[in-house]
């Protein structure tokens, strides 16, 4: 039913886009900065804060412009990692930004807007974790970026609005089975290439 909604948000938008002056749709790809939340290995154990990784994306896009201000919602497959002392947590999701964005001076603009998110596979060294507390979440994205002609850059930082918790049965060293968690809402510093079709 999510997917279904996402679906149907995306191609009306997409239609919309090609009723407009300044519009239309591409695709973009890039890399992403990111990092997860703290990883308990046991309740009561200390928080272990993950390193930054290098992930990457790639998606789609419309864009609907009315003047200098315009409406971006974007369709993109995204995968994310996070390293917590040799342990790796990887995250692939589908991410709709749907972004406002106005023209600033020359070629220059800035953006803002709401990023539904929906997980669609979690694992953790090597172990799938299906129990996540929330499939679907929301977050923010706001950047800047820079369009010449049909290409464009863009820079922007994406945080989530709440925690994303997923628990797992990890067994350790000595055969003990433990219950971890590890938040599984990033945080991420995004970089993109897009070329308008």
């Amino acid at each position: 039913m999510k997917n279904s909604l996402l679906v149907a948000a995306f191609a009306m938008f997409s239609i919309a886009a090609f009723s407009q002056s300044d519009s239309g749709f591409g695709i973009k790809g890039g890399l992403n900065y990111s990092a997860n939340g703290d990883y308990f290995e046991s309740i009561g154990a200390a928080a272990r804060e993950p390193d930054r990784n290098v992930g990457y994306h790639i998606g789609i896009f419309g864009k609907i412009g009315v003047s200098r201000i315009y409406l971006r919602p974007e369709w993109i497959y995204t995968k994310t990692k996070s390293d917590y002392d040799g342990d790796k947590f990887d995250i692939s999701k589908l991410d709709l930004p749907v972004l406002v964005g106005i023209k600033i001076i020359g070629p220059l603009h800035v953006f803002a807007g709401p990023a539904f998110q929906y997980i669609l596979d979690t694992e953790f060294d090597g172990i799938g974790i299906n129990d996540i507390e929330n499939d679907f979440t929301v977050g923010a994205n706001l950047g800047a970026g820079v369009n010449l002609g049909k290409l464009g850059i863009d820079i922007r930082y994406e945080r989530g609005f709440s925690d994303n918790e997923a628990s797992f049965i990890n067994t350790n060293i000595t055969e003990v089975e433990t219950t971890s968690r590890v938040d599984a809402r990033p945080d991420q510093v995004i970089v993109s290439l897009s070329l308008k079709l």
